[in-house]
């Protein structure tokens, strides 16, 4: 069935029109943009407007860091990690006594767009002088090579003095690293300066404090000077061999001398004990000799006694043994008592 005015309409089986059930409430809702984006606008501007005021009224610094507040070029608070008072009696000592000293870290409060911050590092720095040649008292040429351990100590002074520059303070560092380390290296040997580590240490640190000394109204504080490396310059070298083996050359000569003494005491040593062991032998020879010759008479002696004739005759052949050779010629009286067993003639 069908309604001109709602449409289609269902029946029943009897052909009676079914009643539609009511229709409820739509629960859409209809968003109005226009008010809405009015509704948060003004919320949301407060919050970046808020944000932009803290992060322009505010500032931190950090565990190694220093800052100054600046006002017109005017520094008006200085913010440092430690030695409040020291800093605070060095800035009424330079006339900086209106300077304000907060001893801290973290945020803090500054005036948007009229004060401006300076951060500094508090942080060791470290400056490698360039290899310089000085000279020491036994007037010997040598080469240094330096460095020195330093760090900003006094923010207000360093802006001030070295307009916050790091190269300034290490041409300044290096101007009296030099003069100092020249002064005392020219009292001093080249021999101790290379050797003598103990007199290095303690002329290094005495240098530290007199430098600090002199820029202490210059917010620097040097912690540490040592000089890395000594050298002798290029030209030097050839001289220093030669003198090296001039030195060694005396020193084998002087080896040479005493092994020519020693090996002259031992060859007189050596000689002496020859002859005398040569006179003993000798003596022993004597002696053994003597000896002989008295046995071999006492032998004789007792021949001669028992046979006299007999030994007359053996001691003459002995005799014509040693004085007559193969073609020896001799002229004798025949009635000589030392041819009588040579012709057999009778005395």
């Amino acid at each position: 069935m069908f309604d001109n005015q709602k449409g289609p309409v269902e029946v029943d089986e009897n052909g009676n029109p079914i009643p539609r059930a009511p229709k409820r409430p739509s629960n859409t809702v209809q968003v109005d943009f226009k008010k809405m984006s009015k509704l948060f606008t003004l919320p949301l501007l407060l919050v970046v407007v808020a944000v932009f005021v803290l992060l322009t009224a505010t500032y931190t610094v950090g565990e190694a860091e220093t800052a100054l507040v600046v006002q017109f070029g005017s520094v008006q608070t200085v913010v440092v990690p430690q030695g409040a008072e020291e800093i605070k009696a060095q800035l009424v000592a330079n006339k900086y006594e209106n300077v304000k000293v907060i001893e801290g870290k973290g945020l803090f409060f500054k005036v948007p767009f009229i004060d401006e911050v300076e951060k500094y590092s508090s942080k060791l720095l470290t400056y490698k002088t360039e290899p310089s040649e000085v000279t020491t008292s036994d007037k010997k040429k040598v080469v240094l090579d330096n460095n020195a351990q330093w760090r900003i100590k006094n923010p207000v002074l360093f802006r001030a003095r070295m307009q916050s520059s790091i190269s300034k303070a290490n041409t300044r560092i290096d101007d009296l690293l030099f003069s100092k380390l020249r002064e005392s290296i020219g009292l001093e040997t080249a021999t101790k300066l290379i050797s003598d580590k103990d007199f290095v240490n303690e002329m290094t640190t005495k240098i530290k404090d007199q430098i600090n000394k002199d820029l202490s109204n210059n917010g620097v504080e040097i912690f540490d000077v040592r000089i890395a490396k000594t050298e002798f310059p290029l030209q030097n070298y050839e001289n220093i061999y030669n003198r090296m083996r001039t030195e060694r050359q005396k020193v084998a000569n002087l080896l040479r001398a005493e092994g020519d003494e020693q090996y002259q005491v031992v060859i007189a040593k050596a000689e002496r004990e020859a002859t005398i062991l040569k006179a003993q032998a000798y003596a022993q020879a004597e002696k053994i000799k003597g000896e002989g010759d008295a046995t071999a008479l006492e032998i004789y002696a007792q021949a001669y006694n028992q046979d006299p004739e007999f030994y007359q005759f053996y001691r003459t052949l002995i005799t014509y043994k040693d004085v007559l050779g193969k073609q020896s010629r001799i002229v004798i009286d025949s009635d000589s008592e030392f041819a009588k067993y040579l012709f057999k003639i009778q005395p």
